[in-house]
């Protein structure tokens, strides 16, 4: 028979373009398309080898179930295949699953299944002898997979150690993945420390589980969920997948058996099918949809495998949670560090029983990366966020009326100035009064490493914000002790206390209220060199660009945060009030301790102990230089908790770590010596 050109070319394409995505989506973690726009072009190659399996080959993807190991692991093979799932989309699709069972046993016989939630993980094999954790590997291309056994060490909910009675060699596969809360409490520290935030939870998974370090692995919340058997060694092995998952559990691994459910027939799966897609949505992790598994271990091994899939096991995808509409227009809101972020605004449209109006565009790479104009028709996607986001545009709709998203240059709060530093995504907000970061603003003014107002910590200036008597950080200066008995849990002392720190703060060197300012990139090192530039803050202020790039250390991004401090009539008035209040900084050039010169320090992690503003503000006072990268150059790392990918780079190049209380001790040190 000869094969119509125009069905080769399909197949050659769709084999081509699968290949590439699952090596993007296996090897690099970095997937271009949906899961869902993937599984239509697996379905559309496996409809043509159906029609023609002439075509079918050892290479074509619908052979395969991943991709090739990646080159930074071991390989280690897995004793029996790490096979995928046939997918499943509609409820035909899951009744002719059952009765092609039913043709190829020659029975009508009904039969039994369990039905389990599809977690959108990773998937692993955990080796176990003697009850010891021995391996741990990726599913890779489903017969080699990539040694992961340091980094599955580091994730609590992995044993080391089964219960006494585990047996002798088990060989256990699961699914690793994050749960949605501390995803999101993730790329919210990533976020803070200028790092590319991850996509979805599975995307972090992976990058976690295949760092090259595992104390990167250690500090990311991974867990696990069991559901299959490689070999097993026992003289009494389960019978059943029930039984099996039981067993794991009473073996001391970690299985999402309360999820599970037993079908007696084809329709109580559907009956499940409809119950675990109702509580999709109220999950803490991420699910896209039912696995459907023959119960019994007897049948199971009677109907066997194909090529890449069991027979007795079926994946039913939950509809994709994606709809088209429209982006009507684009608003923008201020984070508490001035970071601005583009929102869409929709044309409701309701996905997947919720109706959405807004979704995130996250920055202007972002949108430069989709190519999404207002008045575009877009697909929006629920990946269990409040916040959607958009994940295409259809641009085989336009119109050609599509307008561009500009990226503002005033804040839609304050109308402060907004500047972008060079390779940064997000554009930021410089007014010192503005309201939607100014609870920030206020703690950074009063650190330690700004104007030391002692006392005045998180507590009280959230009840100041609270009963309105603060609008920018000079109305600090004009509180009375009257102001303070309106706070909680204010006696006499403690507001005499805070009035005389306040009081005290009016004489601070100059470079400590340039620091306290909060200009972006002016650290108390900076500040000291601007005050000894220029003397004073009128002096500063009529400084040009160019003056100011002449300066020794002051770069392009530093004068632009300055000029911006300057252009904004927000800000002069701010200044006005600062000395209407009697703030008379000293501007004479205060001595710096010298204990630390020389030595470069970054800051990483969720710091408890002290703020990054201020921890850079003492290592400055003391001479050294606070930066925001590690580098070959780099004397110190200060790590806190959920240290990520600057920890690992700094243990690669011998950079000396330390903890909060080491630091603490390091600067009082240094202070003893000056």
């Amino acid at each position: 028979m000869t094969i119509p050109k125009e069905s080769l070319n399909k197949h050659a394409e769709l084999c081509l373009q699968l290949h590439h995505h699952n090596y993007l989506y296996h090897s690099l973690n970095t997937p271009q398309i949906s899961d869902t726009e993937y599984d239509q072009l697996m379905r559309q190659l496996l409809e043509i080898e159906r029609d023609l399996p002439e075509l079918v080959n050892p290479n074509s993807p619908s052979q395969r179930v991943g991709s090739s190991p990646e080159s930074g692991f071991r390989q280690i093979a897995h004793n029996r295949p790490m096979l995928s799932l046939e997918n499943a989309f509609s409820t035909e699709d899951l009744r002719e699953f059952d009765a092609r069972l039913k043709r190829f046993m020659g029975s009508d016989e009904s039969i039994e299944y369990l039905c389990e939630m599809k977690l959108d993980g990773v998937a692993v094999e955990l080796v176990y002898q003697q009850g010891q954790l021995q391996h741990a590997s990726t599913r890779g291309d489903g017969q080699v997979g990539e040694e992961v056994t340091a980094n599955a060490r580091t994730i609590g909910a992995i044993p080391l150690q089964l219960q006494a009675d585990a047996p002798q060699l088990l060989e256990v596969r699961g699914e690793v993945y994050m749960e949605l809360s501390p995803f999101r409490q993730l790329n919210e520290q990533r976020r803070d420390e200028g790092e590319k935030t991850f996509a979805n939870p599975r995307n972090a998974t992976a990058g976690s589980l295949r760092q090259l370090d595992p104390r990167i692995t250690a500090n990311r919340p991974l867990t696990i969920s069991c559901y299959g058997l490689g070999e097993i060694h026992s003289v009494n092995p389960p019978t059943s997948q029930l039984e099996m998952l039981q067993k794991l559990r009473e073996w001391g691994l970690r299985v999402n058996l309360e999820t599970v459910a037993l079908a007696r027939d084809i329709d109580e799966v559907l009956e499940q099918y409809q119950k675990m897609l109702a509580k999709r949505d109220s999950l803490p992790f991420e699910i896209d949809g039912m696995v459907v598994k023959v119960n019994s271990f007897a049948l199971q091994q009677e109907l066997g495998e194909k090529s890449r899939t069991p027979r007795w096991a079926i994946a039913c995808k939950f509809p994709p949670r994606q709809a088209e509409t429209i982006l009507e227009s684009v608003r923008f809101q201020v984070g508490r560090t001035g970071a601005i972020t583009p929102v869409a605004n929709l044309r409701p449209i309701n996905v997947s029983g919720v109706t959405v109006s807004s979704a995130s565009l996250h920055n202007w790479d972002e949108i430069e990366r989709l190519g999404v104009r207002i008045g575009d028709r877009v697909i929006v996607e629920r990946a269990g966020d409040v916040i959607p986001d958009i994940v295409k545009v259809v641009l085989e709709k336009r119109s050609g009326d599509e307008q561009p998203i500009p990226e503002p240059t005033i804040c839609p709060v304050c109308s402060s100035p907004v500047t972008r530093g060079s390779g940064e995504v997000v554009p930021r907000c410089q007014g010192l009064a503005c309201p939607a970061r100014l609870k920030e603003s206020l703690k950074h003014f009063a650190s330690r490493g700004a104007m030391d107002i002692e006392g005045l910590g998180d507590r009280f200036v959230e009840q100041l914000l609270k009963v309105g008597l603060v609008h920018n950080v000079a109305d600090l200066y004009r509180l009375t002790k009257e102001d303070f008995f309106r706070l909680e849990r204010m006696g006499d002392v403690l507001a005499e206390k805070l009035l005389a720190a306040i009081d005290s703060s009016r004489t601070q060197p100059l470079e400590r209220l340039l620091f306290g300012l909060g200009i972006r990139h002016v650290g108390v090192h900076l500040a000291k060199i601007l005050n000894r530039r220029f003397g004073n803050l009128e002096g500063l202020r009529q400084a040009s660009r160019e003056t100011l790039i002449e300066t020794h250390e002051v770069g392009p991004q530093v004068a632009d945060s300055l000029l911006a401090l300057f252009a904004d009539d927000h800000n002069l008035e701010v200044l006005s009030q600062l000395e209407k209040f009697g703030v008379q900084p000293d501007t004479s050039i205060s001595p710096q301790g010298a204990a630390l010169a020389g030595k470069i320090f970054v800051f990483t992690g969720k710091l408890e102990r002290f703020s990054r503003s201020e921890g850079e503000g003492l290592v400055e006072i003391q001479g050294g230089r606070a930066s925001g990268s590690v580098s070959k150059k780099t004397d110190f790392l200060i790590a806190g908790p959920g240290a990520g990918s600057k920890l690992s780079k700094a243990e690669q190049l011998g950079v000396k770590v330390l903890g909060e209380d080491e630091f603490l001790q390091l600067i009082k040190e240094a202070s003893e010596e000056d």
